[in-house]
């Protein structure tokens, strides 16, 4: 383990940092070119950089892991075309810091004709009722709303204020942007980090596609005046965290937790030890694993065995409460239950269809009879008429259509005959026997 600490005195080429400013404040880029790792978004052909060209911009959404740069984004984007820039937080903003911000536009577009770019970071934390009192500012224009958020859009968000907005997902940053910005870091210091080429891929594998939480433990390496260059193992000492410490030919990280899924989806349990072992016992995160662990049980596994994804969550909890090393057991008899469980990518398949057929059919109504009627305009015209009510009907089973008007159903859901979607596609062939009995000889289907 190398020395954590300087010697009696520095060597000449150290310089400690010229202000107080953070390091990942110091960094942010100067324009759109130098944002890493979105260039899907801001390059000549993403959806930023058109509008950019374009010289003109419409609200979005910008939705992505933390440290990814939503926040320098929206900045830059503001310079790129001449607006004036504005920038509230969810977290600690109210109706009165709306109203205000709302004014302030205003003003600015009376007084000098210059539109605002209006950046709210956090956005899903706003409560509905605050969702909504964007809308008339974004539609007169007083306002061009760069709306951050960490949660899906889908479900965090009014779907009057995402009819208005394009929704811009940015990426996870890879090992090979991260290993950019830690470059451009040691550029701005003009010293190179006190850190042995195994311990930069620890650090860099560890930052798990979050530029901000990289560019926090460089400054600390930065501020702790550290000469001698530190080891995985004691990087991971100072920092206090686990450092992933893979073998040198770097078949780390991205390659084995893409062993780890592909032994899972295989149903081989003992390939699938191997691979979690792997990682773990080099100080991969186990939380990390954990995560994966939970989106396999999603992906691979869905309505085949729902305990599944119960079992992932569990152990994730297990983990936080037990610690390492006794909560890893959790972790284990997670990644065996997976692995021996059956397996389906139907929920996933259905999620992608039916998310393509959302996107294709736009703001189509539902058929009027399934809308409750809450109020007498709503019965006069129509809402819940002929309803047909499920419990009332022979079996529990209306068998009623429930799809827009003009629309044809569709199939989206298919489930397979393994494990417990064996009975979910007993029940659904039952419904849709009862549904063809029902409509008749000349009801269609």
């Amino acid at each position: 383990m190398s020395n954590l600490f300087a010697p009696d005195s520095p060597p000449e080429s150290f310089q400690p940092p010229a202000d107080a400013i953070p390091l990942a404040e110091r960094l942010r880029p100067a324009h759109l070119g130098e944002v890493i790792g979105q260039d899907h978004l801001t390059g000549p052909e993403g959806a930023i950089g058109r509008m950019v060209a374009a010289g003109r911009l419409t609200s979005m959404i910008l939705w992505g892991p933390p440290g990814t740069g939503k926040t320098s984004i929206a900045r830059l984007l503001a310079a790129a075309v001449g607006m004036r820039y504005a920038s509230i937080s969810a977290v600690f903003s109210g109706v009165a810091d709306l109203r205000q911000a709302f004014a302030e536009a205003e003003g600015a577009l009376s007084l000098h004709g210059k539109r605002t770019l209006l950046f709210v970071d956090e956005i899903h934390r706003f409560n509905r009722a605050q969702q909504d009192s964007f809308l008339p500012y974004v539609e007169k224009g007083t306002v061009t709303l760069v709306g951050a958020t960490t949660e899906n859009p889908s479900f965090a968000l009014n779907a009057a204020l995402l009819s208005r907005a394009a929704v811009l997902i940015l990426h996870r940053l890879d090992a090979a942007a991260l290993a950019c910005l830690m470059a451009r870091a040691e550029e701005g210091e003009g010293v190179p980090l006190p850190l042995t080429q195994e311990a930069r891929d620890a650090l860099v594998a560890s930052a798990d596609g979050d530029g901000r939480f990289l560019l926090n433990q460089v400054e600390t390496l930065y501020a702790a005046r550290i000469y001698a260059p530190l080891d995985p193992a004691a990087l991971g000492a100072f920092l206090q965290r686990r450092v992933a410490v893979y073998d040198k030919d770097r078949d780390g990280h991205y390659n084995l937790i893409s062993a780890l899924h592909k032994s899972l989806r295989g149903s081989d349990p003992q390939a699938a030890l191997y691979y979690m072992a792997r990682m773990l016992t080099a100080g991969e995160d186990p939380l990390y694993v954990l995560r994966r662990l939970v989106r396999f049980a999603a992906e691979d596994i869905g309505m085949a065995d729902p305990a599944a994804l119960q079992q992932a969550l569990a152990a994730k909890e297990a983990y936080q409460f037990l610690g390492s090393p006794e909560g890893e057991v959790a972790i284990v008899q997670a990644c065996l239950y997976l692995a021996t469980a059956p397996k389906s990518n139907a929920a996933y398949v259905a999620m992608k269809e039916s998310f393509a057929s959302a996107k294709a059919t736009g703001s189509i109504a539902p058929p009027a009879n399934i809308l409750n009627a809450p109020t007498k305009l709503m019965k006069d015209i129509g809402y819940g008429e002929g309803y047909a009510y499920d419990h009332n009907a022979p079996d529990g089973f209306s068998g009623a259509d429930y799809w827009p008007d003009g629309m044809a159903p569709q199939t989206y859901y298919r489930p397979v005959e393994r494990g417990f979607e064996r009975e979910v596609l007993k029940r659904l062939d039952w419904w849709e026997k009862k549904r063809r009995e029902r409509a008749g000889p000349s009801g269609g289907g």
